[in-house]
């Protein structure tokens, strides 16, 4: 278990409510749960009660109030335990983020409600045709007298059948492309939402990711968020800000995965002495822990950034980039130390390695924070 420094008293208290919480009641069950593509809904409660998915919420509203450095230490135990439950977590902050980049109070106020309420949310961005590409947002707002109709489609939603909220993302506008985009807070409940498929993935399998449509949905106008036409803007400061924390779950994905190859390579025997005591073994070990470290650093370094109120998307690209191929690397190393265990699903490595992968892909692929960081660098 990786040894933490310079955390406040309150940092140290929350981070080990949060590994008891993962480690005794995920943890234990998780391997089960992955097969099954579910988490159980007396999990939720006790994350409700914990506080967990209203931990980016002012206080003032009702929630924990807690800073992105506090909330990225969380994150990692929860990650170590399963990185699909983390992001079951964190796809709620990242629903809330839009509003408190350009939210009213009334709207906070609306959204802390319903979040204590046990209500998840999600973030409706991506759609098929669009996937990285923004401009291509098919689903359409227009503006009626007092409401908003929204009519489309959004694939590969994190929570979409399990959020008692939406932020979503549509065109108001098609003649302008990604400045034509607005942002909207939509309750579940109401008419003409409807969830799609459950897509059926190879790694985050107790994460719920579906598609959800929208036929003739009617919001009242004062549920769109800032002005019309700032939705991409809305929606890219929300991902520099999230990208941290997401980041985090990738290092608690490393983290789980070194303490587990440790563990196994002092029992393993071969030629005569445990595996870890062979060079081989012990630089894999080295340079997985190497890579974590400096992953786990770039992670608190954006986070004490945004901590100061300094939201860098280049920092935050480079962290995220960085810590989501450093997972892919360090598990697919844990295989290997495993061996042939490795590849099987009685031991736990094979899927860290699935779970991994995601974080090449979404928020951003690795390619898209390239073009970020080459784009700032190059400015």
């Amino acid at each position: 278990m990786h040894q933490y420094y310079l955390l406040t008293d309150d940092q140290q208290d929350l981070q080990l409510l949060a590994r008891d919480f993962a480690q005794k009641e995920i943890a234990p069950n998780v391997q089960e749960w992955d097969k099954n593509s579910e988490l159980p809904n007396e999990i939720f409660e006790k994350a409700y009660d914990m506080g967990l998915h209203v931990m980016g919420i002012p206080e003032k509203y009702g929630g924990m109030g807690l800073d992105a450095t506090t909330r990225c230490i969380i994150r990692e135990e929860l990650g170590k335990a399963d990185a699909g439950f983390a992001i079951t977590i964190g796809a709620s902050i990242l629903g809330y983020k839009p509003l408190e980049i350009a939210g009213t109070d009334e709207q906070i106020r609306q959204f802390a409600e319903l979040s204590l309420q046990g209500k998840l949310s999600a973030f409706c961005l991506t759609e098929v045709a669009g996937g990285s590409d923004a401009a291509q947002t098919k689903t359409t707002a227009k503006k009626v007298g007092d409401e908003y109709i929204l009519n489309g489609t959004k694939c590969f939603i994190t929570n979409g059948a399990i959020a008692g909220i939406y932020t979503v993302f549509a065109t108001t506008d098609k003649s302008k492309g990604v400045k034509g985009l607005s942002a909207f807070m939509v309750k579940r409940d109401t008419p003409g939402i409807s969830v799609g498929k459950e897509e059926d993935k190879l790694g985050i399998r107790t994460s719920n990711t579906t598609d959800v449509v929208f036929e003739d949905v009617k919001i009242p106008d004062t549920n769109l968020i800032g002005r019309e036409g700032d939705g991409f803007k809305i929606a890219m400061q929300t991902l520099d800000r999230t990208r941290p924390e997401g980041s985090a779950t990738a290092v608690g994905i490393c983290q789980a995965a070194i303490d587990h190859s440790i563990k196994y390579a002092k029992e393993r025997i071969v030629f005569g002495k445990p595996i870890a005591k062979h060079q081989a073994i012990a630089f894999m070990l080295a340079d997985m822990e190497i890579q974590t470290q400096a992953s786990r650093q770039m992670v608190m370094y954006a986070a004490n950034l945004a901590d100061q109120g300094i939201y860098d998307s280049k920092v935050a690209a480079c962290a995220k980039t960085f810590c989501a191929d450093t997972a892919v690397k360090v598990t697919t190393d844990a295989v290997q130390i495993f061996g042939g265990y490795g590849y099987c699903k009685d031991y736990p490595v094979e899927k860290l390695m699935r779970d991994a992968k995601i974080y090449q892909i979404f928020e951003g692929t690795n390619q898209i924070q390239r073009i970020v960081i080459s784009g700032n660098m190059l400015k």
